[in-house]
């Protein structure tokens, strides 16, 4: 079996916002030479997050929308006692919480093995920094 890794950086200039991973990721698997195998894509911060969903411009609008109704941005050490460490980004503790740490995506005849319609994002709660993303590929 054989393992490949990489990692992908991303500075969103938003404290929210999502990004289309999709064809990063495709290249590590072609970079990987693996054929079949399995690809796991991770958040590698606590207030980022990668899922997999439709790359629908309305569907984006909607998750800020629902996540700032759930866990609105709140600097202050009134709303989450987190903020009391002198961090402001409790909220984007529990978006990611709710939208997930990771992905995993089988690997088959050297491609991405997806439903019609899906793609991998990264999701970024507390923005203006750099932060990374790593894909593990394992197979043969």
């Amino acid at each position: 079996m054989k393992t490949f890794h990489k990692e992908l950086w991303f500075n969103i200039p938003e404290r929210m916002g999502f990004v289309n991973i999709t064809s990063d990721v495709k290249t590590a698997v072609d970079e990987s030479g693996i054929r079949d195998g399995l690809c796991l894509v991770n958040a590698m911060h606590i207030t980022a997050s990668v899922f997999i969903n439709d790359d629908e411009p309305g569907l984006h609008e909607d998750y800020k929308r629902w996540l700032e109704e759930i866990a609105p941005f709140d600097p202050s050490p009134e709303k989450y006692h987190h903020n009391r460490t002198g961090e402001d980004n409790g909220d984007a503790h529990h978006k990611r919480q709710i939208m997930g740490r990771e992905v995993v995506v089988a690997v088959t005849d050297g491609n991405l093995h997806f439903g019609t319609w899906e793609r991998i994002f990264y999701g970024e709660f507390d923005g203006k920094r750099d932060k990374r993303v790593l894909v593990k590929i394992i197979g043969e």
